[in-house]
């Protein structure tokens, strides 16, 4: 059975969590999906007991400063575990077209040529199309364009060993047009940027954002048998995950999830 490791919950902007990542783990490996916007991700796999020697897989959903930059870490020291002797194989990092060179640049520019000089040779940046089907871990992951206003930006469906599917949707709100990879899915990843009943407090629809009565509302019209809300707001974390289930519950009959960072859900 597969695991989600919640490595962060966060927006662009929190403090007191870390930003947005998580990894599905199989066996003894780890499909990474986002790194959040620096080192902090060390110190999450550290606490977390994830060895990066476990980590041949990384997904880059798209560009921004919260979702790439721990890319840049993640790079550095699986370079320097290489380099050790320690890490076996190579690492496979997957992202759109787009973002190749985006992420070469990052590492050209911040990292020592001895790192650098990895990719392309035991680390490499795998273009990913829409709608395109790679086997990883044993799982099929579908790739595919979420149709951002921001940026552009990839979210998947993978298919689980019990043939369940799981599905994430980016750091943005559902489009129509992912339909066919949204509906039915037994688990659906999406963000809600805080609850509808403080919109006017944090005015989630400027920034193109959902509230977690949103992301509800989307799942049980969408059929989703579990929930899972992240890329929040950070106001009150201590006390968010039963805040934002009471405002969910309310129009959501499925299993919701509203994860702590270094949170592990069995799915």
């Amino acid at each position: 059975m597969e695991e989600l490791y919640v490595f962060g919950t966060g927006n662009a902007a929190v403090t007191r969590c870390y930003n947005t990542c998580f990894a599905i783990k199989k066996d003894r490996e780890y499909l990474m999906v986002d790194a959040g916007g620096g080192n902090g991700i060390l110190r999450i796999l550290e606490d977390m007991k994830v060895s990066i020697s476990d980590i041949h897989h990384i997904f880059v959903t798209h560009e921004h400063t919260d979702h790439i930059l721990g890319i840049i870490w993640m790079v550095r020291f699986i370079g320097t575990a290489m380099k050790k002797g320690t890490y076996d194989g190579e690492l496979q990092i997957y992202c759109h077209d787009g973002l190749v060179s985006t992420i070469d640049t990052l590492c050209r520019l911040t990292l020592q040529p001895k790192f650098y000089q990895l990719i392309g040779d035991r680390i490499h940046l795998v273009p990913v199309e829409d709608g395109e089907t790679r086997n990883i871990l044993g799982m099929d992951i579908t790739f595919f364009d979420i149709h951002s206003t921001k940026a552009r930006q990839y979210g998947f469906s993978a298919r689980l060993s019990d043939g369940s599917k799981l599905t994430c949707c980016g750091d943005e709100p559902y489009n129509v047009s992912c339909e066919t990879y949204v509906k039915n899915s037994d688990w659906l990843l999406h963000e809600a940027f805080c609850l509808y009943s403080e919109r006017e407090r944090f005015k989630p629809y400027e920034k193109h954002h959902s509230t977690v009565k949103d992301s509800c509302e989307l799942a049980e019209s969408m059929n989703i048998k579990n929930l899972v809300l992240y890329h929040t707001e950070d106001s009150d974390i201590l006390h968010r995950k039963e805040r934002y289930t009471e405002e969910g519950a309310a129009c959501y009959t499925g299993n919701l999830h509203i994860p702590d960072d270094g949170e592990i859900l069995k799915l």
